[in-house]
C-alpha cells in the first residue's frame, strides 16, 4: 500500500462517567514513500545522495535555458528549483526542502520513484524489445536517464495545465534506432530523449516552448526536418533548440 496518507491534527473527546478526556494526535512531519524517504530537512550547503534524489525530482523547475546538475550539492540553482516547485504547487516558496515539500513529492510519485503520470513502459518501445537493453549505455543507466526525463515532463505537464503528454518514442536500442531512421548520434539510444506526439493535450509549439524552462537542452519541433508530427525533448551537454514554425 502506498504511504501517501494525509495526517490531520485530531482531537477525540470521550465522556466517561461525567469525565471529559481529550486525546490529541499530532501530525508526523511527512509520510514516507516506498521508493525513497527523506530523513532530514535540506537547504543550501547540504550534500549527499538525498540531495541528488531531490534534484532529480525538481530538474524540470529551472529557469529558461537552465539545466540542473545532479551533483548532490544543494547550491543556489537547486534552491531556486525548489522554490519554483514549491510555488508551482502552492507551498511556501522558501527554497528549503522540508516536510511540506517532501509530502508533495511523495504524492507525485509511484513506488518505483517515477512520477504518477508517467511509466517506464511508455518510454521503452524499443521496436518491441521492452527491456532498455541494446543502447549505447547499460539498461540501468538508460532507466535512470529516462527517470530524469519523466520528472522534467511531469513539471512541464503541470505548467501546461496538467494536460496529458503522449510519448511516441523514447529509449531505442541501436538496431531499433537504425530501423526507424534515427541519427547515428541520437540521444534516444542513451535514454536521454523523448518524443511528444500530436495527441498530447498542448500544441507542438506549446510543448517546445515549455521545454525551455524544464531543463531540456535539445528541443526540436515544427519546421525542423522530420519533426512536424512531434516535439522532441532531450538532455545533452550543449544546447540545440530549433522549431522554425514556432
Amino acid at each position: 500500500m502506498r504511504k501517501r496518507l494525509a495526517y490531520l491534527l485530531s482531537a477525540f473527546v470521550l465522556a466517561i462517567a461525567g469525565t471529559v478526556t481529550i486525546a490529541v494526535v499530532a501530525s508526523p512531519e511527512a509520510a514516507a514513500d516506498e521508493c525513497f524517504t527523506w530523513n532530514r530537512t535540506l537547504s543550501q550547503g547540504a550534500s549527499g545522495s538525498d540531495v541528488t534524489q531531490l534534484q532529480i525530482r525538481v530538474a524540470g523547475w529551472v529557469s529558461s535555458g537552465e539545466n540542473l546538475a545532479l551533483d548532490g550539492q544543494y547550491g543556489p540553482a537547486t534552491a531556486n528549483a525548489v522554490k519554483r516547485f514549491q510555488a508551482g504547487y502552492g507551498l511556501a516558496a522558501d527554497g528549503v526542502a522540508g516536510p511540506a515539500t517532501f509530502s508533495k513529492l511523495y504524492a507525485l510519485q509511484d513506488a518505483d520513484c517515477t512520477p504518477v503520470h508517467f511509466a517506464y513502459s511508455e518510454f521503452d518501445d524499443n521496436c518491441g524489445a521492452n527491456n532498455f537493453n541494446g543502447g549505447k549505455v547499460s539498461a540501468a543507466t538508460a532507466k535512470e536517464n529516462i527517470r530524469r526525463i519523466m520528472w522534467q515532463l511531469e513539471a512541464m505537464r503541470h505548467k501546461l495545465g496538467d494536460r496529458p503528454l503522449v510519448i511516441t518514442s523514447a529509449f531505442r536500442s541501436v538496431s531499433c534506432n537504425s530501423s526507424v531512421g534515427g541519427s547515428s548520434t541520437s540521444l534516444h539510444m542513451y535514454g536521454q530523449a523523448a518524443d511528444l506526439g500530436l495527441s498530447s493535450g498542448p500544441s507542438q509549439c506549446s510543448m517546445w516552448n515549455a521545454g525551455k524552462s524544464a531543463g531540456f537542452e535539445e528541443l526540436l519541433s515544427q519546421g525542423y526536418p522530420d519533426h512536424n508530427d512531434h516535439t522532441h525533448v532531450g538532455n545533452k551537454s550543449s544546447r540545440f533548440w530549433s522549431a522554425p514554425n514556432c
